[in-house]
Formats: structure tokens, sequence, C-alpha cells
């Protein structure tokens, strides 16, 4: 047990300089600069070093003027694991992948691969014109923005799947917008 009789002076208050709690490297400006910094380690794997979360050691962080690293950064310091061939969960499929659940497939997956959904986008594009029917960006204009065939009745009514009439071929960004809040008018949703 630490001792804090030594840290205290005549009227039981912590001298200057001591504190209560044992001292921990991740408390000190140079080693937490080292660590996080030069070193490149998360305050996750650091947190996890001394048994804290990972807001004390962000605590610390922010205590010495230490600045955080961005999302970006942080991912490319992140070690994702091995890649290619050299994975050895590499090209499992099946009963060879660890996450193979017996070949029951998710109801919208199978949908979206089925012959019937892949007929239904053909006639969309073609009907549309590779272009979205809400801002009309033509797909030649822009070959860089991700084009979606979207549901104006919903996914969840089965009938409607794949019904030519309920489907509209949207820009990635208008797409979006017909599910946001700021579609206040409701434009290409419809209840039934």
């Amino acid at each position: 047990m630490y001792n804090t009789d030594m840290n205290r002076n005549q009227k039981g208050q912590f001298l200057p300089g001591t504190h209560w709690r044992e001292s921990q490297p991740f408390r000190e400006k140079p080693w937490l600069e080292r660590e996080y910094v030069e070193h490149g380690r998360s305050t996750g794997d650091i947190a996890a070093q001394f048994g804290v979360t990972d807001a004390a050691i962000i605590h610390w962080l922010k205590k010495h003027g230490i600045p955080r690293r961005s999302i970006s950064e942080a991912r490319k310091l992140k070690r994702w694991g091995v890649v290619g061939t050299d994975n050895p969960m590499w090209n499992k499929r099946g009963e060879l992948n660890q996450n193979w659940k017996g070949g029951i497939t998710p109801e919208r997956q199978a949908f979206y691969q089925s012959q019937e959904w892949k007929d239904a986008c053909s006639f969309v594009w073609k009907r549309d014109g590779a272009k979205c029917q809400r801002c009309g960006l033509h797909r030649e204009e822009q070959p860089d923005m991700p084009f979606h065939i979207h549901h104006v009745v919903s996914f969840a009514v089965k009938e409607l799947r794949a019904a030519n009439d309920n489907l509209v071929l949207l820009c990635e960004v208008c797409h979006q917008f017909v599910h946001s809040r700021g579609n206040k008018n409701g434009d290409f949703l419809q209840e039934v």
C-alpha cells in the first residue's frame, strides 16, 4: 500500500508536488509524449496496460497539452493485420470461414443477390436513362458519383421490392437527402 504519511505536513495536508495516488507513468508528460506521440500507441492500448479507462489517458493528454490524433492519423498507425495471401483467412468461403452460419443468408442480402433484383435494376437504369430522378445528374457527368436504386415504398413490403413502379434511380447525395430529416415533404417516399 502507498504510504501517504510521508507526503503530508503536520496539518495533514499534502506537500507540494505530492499526491495521494500512487505514481503512474501515464501521468507524466515525457512518458506520455514518448508512448503516444513517438511510439504511436493508442489511448486504449496505454489504458489497458495500466488497468484504467481511455478517458483517464485522454484526461492526461489534455492536461499536458499533448494534441490528440485525428481519425485519419490514427488509421495510418493502426495495425490492420496481414493482408492478401499471407492472411490465414484469405479466400476462405463457406464452411471454411470462421463466420459460417450453416448457409443461412439474411433475407435482404439474398434478395439483393437474386436474379429478380438484377433484372429490376437493369430495367430502372434503362428507364431512368442513367440519370438521378431528383437532381437530374447524369452518370457520365460525374462518373465517380455512386447511384442507388431507391425503394419509394419501404423494402419491408415484400410484394413491392422489385416492382418497377416502386423503384427510382437516385445519385448518392439525393438518396441520402431522401432519407434525411431535411426531406420534410417526403419526396420519393410513400407509405402503404
